[in-house]
């Protein structure tokens, strides 16, 4: 008898160690799965509308504050830029600061960027770069063109251009190209543009 129980557990042994190796899932395991890929789709969903509704578009909806305030954005935008970099001084109450940005990583083609929200809760910022004007112009306008009209503002003549989702006052000049652009109206943003100053 014992050389049999010895045998018997032997083979116990064997088995144990050739065991199939294939997994069964456990029960549930697949509506788990379809669960945690919905969730997961939600979630990239809910971040999408987060980013959708802080980021200013043509609906004027973009509310996020610049954390800190702009002062030191422009501060090193001026002294890094080629060319005097404007933004806007003595804004009536109600005005918010968006987005504010210097790409200056192509010393040829240097942008500088600034967002606001007005009281009216529209869109309107400031846009320069020393590259390709034409370029510059259509990205920032959407495809803008020229329409009829200026605006004299501070002595200079600035062109109306109209684009898919933004209209614009547009200046060149030979060191840049400086676009006000926005969802606001011209005259709104004669005013805004009236404001801004190099220093």
């Amino acid at each position: 008898m014992g050389h049999h129980g010895r045998v018997a557990t032997e083979n116990a042994v064997a088995q144990v160690g050739t065991a199939p190796t294939t997994t069964q899932k456990r029960p549930g395991m697949g509506a788990k799965s379809v669960k945690d890929m919905v969730l997961s789709l939600a979630a990239v969903m809910l971040a999408g509308l987060v980013i959708y509704y802080f980021i200013p578009h043509s609906g004027g909806n973009g509310v996020h504050a610049v954390e800190g305030g702009i002062t030191s954005s422009v501060d090193s935008a001026r002294r890094a830029a080629p060319y005097p970099v404007l933004a806007p001084s003595g804004l009536p109450k109600g005005w918010t600061a968006t987005q504010v940005n210097y790409d200056g990583m192509d010393a040829t083609n240097a942008v500088w960027s600034l967002g606001y929200i007005d009281p009216n809760r529209q869109y309107v910022s400031v846009q320069q770069s020393n590259g390709s004007a034409a370029a510059f112009i259509s990205s920032v306008t959407t495809s803008g063109v020229k329409v009829g009209g200026t605006s004299t503002i501070n002595g200079a003549t600035w062109a109306h251009y109209q684009g898919t989702d933004y209209r614009a006052l547009v200046l060149e000049t030979p060191k840049v190209t400086t676009v006000v652009t926005g969802t606001e109206s011209f005259a709104a943003m004669d005013a805004f543009a009236a404001t801004l100053r190099s220093s």
